[in-house]
Order: structure tokens, then sequence, then C-alpha cells
């Protein structure tokens, strides 16, 4: 209310006088607001850049040490094909058991 009554006051040549330096004050901040957030995506954009090769060097190495494994693993079922067969058959027979026992305990909990 206060402002209206004393944009009522005022000529012409007043109000636009007021709203030019509203206008510039706003100007001002808003290119320091811009300022900040254009700073901060730069910071993000580093960021991620840097988070990026990390992620990409780890991989890396997961990567060589799988391919290393695998060998090492393929070499010895080549070596050792009665040892691997039982290991497999006895990997499997846990995992289904594992699979069985949460498959009926599952419908267990549903029945109650």
């Amino acid at each position: 209310m206060f402002v209206i009554r004393r944009i009522k006051k005022m000529n012409k040549k007043q109000i636009k006088k007021v709203v030019a330096k509203n206008v510039k004050k706003a100007q001002v901040k808003g290119a320091v607001i811009k300022k900040a957030v254009q700073k901060n995506v730069q910071k993000a954009q580093t960021s991620g850049a840097e988070l990026q090769k990390m992620a990409l060097k780890e991989y890396d190495k997961i990567k060589k040490q799988m391919d290393a494994t695998s060998k090492k693993v393929e070499s010895y079922v080549k070596k050792n094909p009665a040892k691997a067969a039982a290991i497999s058959a006895g990997i499997g027979m846990a995992l289904g058991a594992v699979a069985g026992i949460l498959a009926a305990g599952g419908k267990k909990n549903k029945k109650k």
C-alpha cells in the first residue's frame, strides 16, 4: 500500500527514474547470480569428469583381474576336467537347494 501511494504522488519522469534504477540493480544482482551459477556448473562438470576417469580406471583394473581369473579357471578346467565337473555340479546343487528353500519359504509366508 505504501509503495502504491508513493507512486501515485510521483510524476512520469520520477517513476521512469526509479524503475530504471531498480532495473539496473536487478541486472547487477542477476549478473552476480549468473556468475555464481556458472562457477558451480563448471565445478560440477570438473568433478564429474574426474569421477568418470576414476571409474574407468577401476573398470580397467577389474576387467584385467577378471580376464586373468578367467584364464586361470580355463586352464584348471583343461587340466582337471573331472574335478571341474564335480565342483560345478556341487555349486549347481547348492544354488538349487538355496533357490528351493527360498521358493518354499515364500509360499509358507503367503499361506499364513
